[in-house]
C-alpha cells in the first residue's frame, strides 16, 4: 500500500451554485474557490465548510478563478467575455476586463500576481496588468487555432492547451514558443512541482506525461472515462501521483513512474468529478461533482 492508501471524505460542502465548473485551492491551502453556473464565486474554509464570502458581478457562468500570492485579490474569468479582478475583504470587483470575443475559459496569476493571463474560447491568450489602471490586454497570443483550455504560469513561461490538439510552451524570458502536437484534444494541462514535465488531459481518456525540456513522451494514464467532459488532472504534493477526476464520478490516483492506478475515490457515482484541486504542500484533494465540492484527506486520529 502507498502513503496515499488512506485518504477519505474530511468534509462534503453543497455549494448551492447550480454547478461547480471549477474549485480552487488559494495558494496556502488554507481556502479554496468555487466557480458556480450561478455566476457566482465562492470563498470557503472548507475543513470547517465554512462560506467566507460570495463574489456575484459576472453576467454568466464563472468558468474558473484564482487567489493571489498574497490571498488579497482573486481573478475569475467567465461565459460573458470578462474577466474581473476582485478584493476578497470587501467582495467587490476592482477592475473588469473585456477584451476577449467569446466564453473565457481558464485564468491564472503569474507568481507575484502582477500578471492575470486568460484564456478564451476565442482561440487566443491575453496577459492583463493587475497593477497598473490599464483596461487592455498587455499582450495576446493568437497562435492556436481553437478553444484555449488551459493556461498554467511559472516564472518565466506560460503552458497553454487547445482543443486544436495543440499544447504551446512560452518561454518569456528569450521570447520563443515551443508547440506540440498530441493528436488528441487537450481538456486539461498542468505542470509537476519540479517544474520538469507537464500533464494533458486528454479526450481519448488518458493523462500524457511529458518531458518539458525535450518534449519526449514519459508515461501515459488510463483507466478514468473522459466522454464529453473537460477532464482536469492533478499532481500530488510530492510529485508522486497523477490524479484525475473521471465522467463515472471516480478520482483516479496513478503512480507516476509506474502508471500503475494505486487509489481509486469515489465523489458521487455516474456523475462526472469536472474539477479538481490538489493542496500545495499536504496530502489533500479537493473535488466538485455537480454542486458539491468535497475534501479529501488522511483523517488525523487522536491519541
Amino acid at each position: 500500500m502507498t502513503e496515499n492508501s488512506e485518504l477519505s471524505p474530511l468534509a462534503t460542502i453543497n455549494c448551492k451554485q447550480q454547478a461547480i465548473r471549477a474549485v480552487r485551492f488559494n495558494v496556502d491551502g488554507t481556502y479554496c474557490l468555487s466557480c458556480g453556473a450561478d455566476k457566482k464565486i465562492k470563498l470557503w474554509n472548507p475543513q470547517n465548510q465554512l462560506l467566507l464570502k460570495t463574489y456575484g458581478g459576472h453576467a454568466n457562468e464563472v468558468l474558473d478563478a484564482a487567489g493571489s500570492c498574497d490571498s488579497s485579490h482573486i481573478i475569475s474569468c467567465s461565459a460573458d467575455k470578462s474577466v474581473i479582478l476582485w478584493d476578497v475583504t470587501t467582495g467587490q470587483p476592482v477592475r473588469r476586463y473585456r477584451g476577449h470575443a467569446s466564453s473565457v475559459t481558464c485564468v491564472k496569476f503569474n507568481e507575484e500576481s502582477t500578471m492575470a493571463v486568460s484564456g478564451s474560447i476565442d482561440n487566443t491568450v491575453c496577459f492583463w496588468d493587475v497593477v497598473s489602471r490599464r483596461q487592455e490586454p498587455v499582450q495576446i497570443l493568437k497562435d492556436a487555432k481553437d478553444t484555449i483550455t488551459s493556461v498554467q504560469v511559472t516564472d518565466h513561461e506560460v503552458l497553454t492547451s487547445s482543443v486544436d490538439c495543440h499544447t504551446r510552451l512560452y518561454d518569456l524570458r528569450v521570447g520563443k514558443m515551443f508547440s506540440d502536437y498530441i493528436g488528441h484534444i487537450i481538456t486539461y494541462s498542468s505542470m509537476t512541482h519540479d517544474g520538469q514535465c507537464y500533464l494533458l488531459s486528454c479526450a481519448d481518456s488518458t493523462i500524457k506525461l511529458f518531458d518539458k525540456d525535450s518534449g519526449e513522451l514519459l508515461n501515459t494514464f488510463s483507466g478514468h472515462e473522459s466522454k464529453d467532459y473537460m477532464l482536469e488532472n492533478a499532481v500530488n504534493e510530492r510529485d508522486s501521483h497523477i490524479i484525475s477526476g473521471s465522467a463515472t464520478g471516480e478520482i483516479f490516483y496513478w503512480d507516476l513512474i509506474s502508471s500503475n492506478c494505486t487509489q481509486k475515490l469515489i465523489h458521487i457515482k455516474n456523475k462526472p468529478v469536472v474539477s479538481l484541486s490538489h493542496h500545495p504542500t499536504a496530502n489533500k484533494l479537493l473535488t466538485a461533482c455537480e454542486d458539491e465540492i468535497r475534501l479529501w484527506g488522511v483523517p488525523v486520529v487522536e491519541e
